[in-house]
Parts: structure tokens; C-alpha cells; sequence
């Protein structure tokens, strides 16, 4: 399956996944809003045996034949405070 990919101009380490390059129609207003003017990165092959950084392929595959969009959000960040001091706690 080919697709395109791209990143967010207002969201950091924040991508989109759609079926045909600048083809957007699947993608709700609102997410588009969120998400700000789409970057073009580029044309992705998910295939058999294709691993991705972040995300599962083959739920990428699956969202893009549901919904005709993906999108990969970041991994939430590590408090690194709790790593120094596991007894901390946020107040």
C-alpha cells in the first residue's frame, strides 16, 4: 500500500498519513486545524515485513482503508524528574 506522509506545522514529532499526496478529503476539519498546514515528507510503501519508528504498520494500513487518514502522535515525554526520584510525586 502507498502513502503519503506528513509532518505538522504546529505539532512537533506530529504525522499524517493519507492515501494520495495532498488528498486531504478524508481528514476531519478539525484535525486539520489542530494538526496546522501539512508538510509533505514523503511517499511510504507499507508492505509485509516494513517497520516504522513509532507506529504499527499494520495498523497504519488498517486506519488508511477505515478512515483514509492516520495520524501518529508523539510518544509522551518521560518525567525525568521520577527517574531521578521515584518517591517524588506531582502535586
Amino acid at each position: 500500500m502507498l502513502c503519503a506522509v506528513y509532518k505538522s506545522s504546529k505539532k512537533e514529532e506530529t504525522y499524517l498519513f493519507v492515501l494520495k499526496r495532498d488528498d486531504f478529503s478524508a481528514v476531519p476539519e478539525s484535525l486539520l486545524s489542530f494538526f496546522g498546514q501539512p508538510i509533505f515528507v514523503m511517499m511510504l510503501v507499507l508492505k509485509e515485513g516494513r517497520k516504522l519508528a513509532i507506529s504499527d504498520p499494520e495498523k497504519v494500513k488498517q486506519e488508511l482503508v477505515d478512515n483514509g487518514f492516520y495520524l501518529q502522535l508523539p510518544p509522551p515525554k518521560e518525567n525525568l524528574l521520577h527517574q531521578h526520584n521515584p518517591s517524588h510525586t506531582d502535586t
